[in-house]
């Protein structure tokens, strides 16, 4: 029913982001979500990482 959402689409959006924002609340907004993501990605990776640790001292002591 949708379709993909093309160049005019995205332009249009943010020019109304534009207007309801600002330009300068607009880049604050985008500096808080990349960060976020960031913090987001090595949380997830470090989670990751502590449970690879976890899995080899367990494999070691059964050894």
């Amino acid at each position: 029913m949708f379709g993909q959402i093309g160049w005019p689409e995205g332009l249009m959006i943010v020019l109304i982001l534009l207007l309801l924002f600002g330009a300068s609340r607009l880049r604050e907004i985008g500096g808080a979500m990349g960060g976020a993501i960031r913090d987001f990605r090595s949380a997830v990776t470090g989670a990751d990482e502590e449970q690879g640790k976890e899995g080899k001292k367990e494999e070691a002591e059964r050894v």
